[in-house]
């Protein structure tokens, strides 16, 4: 009989064990044979093109990431390849906007912003779990010398039987006074912190972006005011060399002239190393890691004067900047943390329900003990309240410590008030003095080109000196300078005040 009983819970356990096998292979083939149907099928990428130019770009990977928001949160991607110019092909047209948008898929910040804002929302599908009812499923045998005692160990039963039997257990959270309620709206707030704390980070890597477009584009056109001066510098130095060959001008004059092509060389040198840098900053931005040529474009509108309402914008960065409303959100996560943790110290009540069978189970025949299975099922359910009475006072102190942390929170959020109040002051201050340059800029070089021109009249009549036709050029050299960088400079406040009223993109 005995054997007869061993063998039966024996088999009985191979056959639970073999269902539960096939059930979770059945669960992992799904996703295996999605995610295999979904892979590209050439994730090779381009050969970037190649120019004899000294600019920059590259290849890169981009992984377009669902919107963290809602119920999208749970979505997945697959990498895919950004197009790059083909070998010996075009250079990449780039305005800003493309730029922009290329930033934006590409940048492994946002997709890291993305990527934890997705983690966050398992956070919150986590927490909130405990208000969810929870089912498991037990399957039980043993082999025991009947009618034994146990002294020691997990197998406390009174009498151990022999028997096999498999069965549910069914517990549900009826209530805890609000501590698990204010859990989960925590989670919630915190998922939405770090929503923001994306976007944010989408804006900063959009500013990145405007700021190396803006750098590169001045550069270029520094580029070409020191090519210009190379080229007009070239000429008098070849006109004084003729006039000292016949005699007609001294050594000194060929010599300063001589000094100033020079210059204007170093001057050209030092463009093009700057322009090359900011190429290779804006590749990086872009997320891209191997050269290939840009071709950028300008806008060709006139950018338009500041707003004069410096209070109205600072009024819109307190509702549209998504830091702010990320240390917002902490801030309330904060505050329903320190609920949940007051309430720590209300008892708990939950639900509990058990039903099974026990298919194997001792013989009766001849009696039965009062405590053998005497029926081929079972079932049970109660109620149950746990009542917190004393432990070392954890529990006020950590309700303490979370009041401290939610008072923090909401110094922090004054703080970056504040912090935001003198930014946007300070970009509206620099974005008026930035277009006022601009016509300053333009009136200068125009005087500037002007004296020019009056200096190389009066130095060909015999009239002016080499000393005064060489402060003109560079008089007229930096007054070019100047009007390049104030057009970029104001762009470039422009869009910073933009990024600290938080309209960008």
């Amino acid at each position: 009989m005995k054997e007869s009983i061993s063998r039966a819970v024996v088999g009985t356990l191979l056959f639970f064990l073999t269902m539960a096998a096939a059930l979770l292979a059945n669960a992992q083939s799904v996703p295996n044979s999605t995610r295999s149907q979904a892979l590209p099928t050439n994730p090779q990428p381009a050969r970037p093109a190649v120019d004899a130019k000294p600019l920059f770009a590259a290849t890169a990977l981009v992984v377009p990431l669902p919107q963290v928001a809602g119920s999208q949160a749970n979505g997945s991607s697959i990498p895919q390849i950004t197009p790059v110019p083909p070998v010996g092909g075009p250079p990449m047209r780039l305005t800003r906007k493309d730029a922009e948008q290329l930033a934006i898929r590409n940048n492994p910040r946002i997709s890291i912003g993305r990527l934890l804002a997705l983690a966050q929302h398992q956070v919150y599908r986590e927490t909130r779990s405990t208000e969810l009812p929870t089912f498991s499923g037990n399957i039980t045998a043993v082999d025991a010398n009947e009618g034994s005692r146990v002294g020691a160990g997990a197998l406390n039963a009174p009498r151990l039987l022999e028997h096999a039997g498999a069965g549910v257990t069914l517990s549900q959270l009826l209530t805890d006074f609000g501590r698990t309620t204010n859990l989960v709206s925590a989670s919630k707030l915190r998922e939405k912190a770090q929503n923001a704390n994306a976007q944010a980070t989408t804006e900063d890597i959009v500013m990145a972006t405007d700021q190396a477009f803006y750098t590169a584009l001045e550069n270029q056109a520094l580029l070409k005011v020191a090519q210009q001066t190379v080229a007009t510098r070239q000429s008098v130095e070849n006109q004084i060399n003729e006039l000292a060959k016949n005699s007609l001008k001294s050594n000194l004059d060929l010599t300063f002239a001589q000094v100033n092509l020079s210059q204007a060389k170093l001057l050209q040198l030092d463009a093009q190393n700057n322009l090359d840098s900011s190429l290779a900053a804006l590749a990086a931005i872009l997320g891209f890691e191997k050269p290939v040529t840009f071709e950028l474009t300008e806008e060709d509108t006139q950018p338009p004067a500041p707003s004069g309402d410096v209070d109205g914008l600072i009024r819109t960065a307190f509702q549209q900047r998504p830091d702010l409303q990320a240390f917002t959100y902490e801030q309330e996560a904060a505050e329903k943390f320190r609920r949940a943790q007051r309430d720590q110290l209300f008892p708990t009540i939950s639900a509990l329900g058990i039903a099974g069978g026990t298919p194997v189970r001792p013989d009766c025949f001849g009696g039965c003990f009062p405590n053998y299975f005497t029926s081929s099922w079972y079932g049970a359910m109660g109620v149950n309240m746990s009542i917190p009475i004393f432990n070392g006072f954890l529990y006020s102190a950590e309700a303490s410590e979370a009041k401290y942390r939610a008072q923090a929170a909401a110094e922090n959020t004054r703080d970056l008030r504040e912090r935001i109040a003198r930014d946007v002051r300070t970009a509206w201050l620099a974005a008026n003095t930035a277009y006022q340059r601009m016509s300053v800029t333009a009136e200068l070089e125009k005087q500037a080109n002007l004296s020019l021109n009056l200096a190389q009249s009066r130095y060909h009549l015999g009239l002016g000196s080499i000393v005064e036709l060489s402060q003109a050029q560079l008089q007229q050299t930096d007054a070019a300078i100047s009007n390049v960088n104030a057009q970029y400079q104001y762009r470039l406040a422009l869009s910073t005040l933009d990024f600290e009223i938080g309209m960008q993109p």
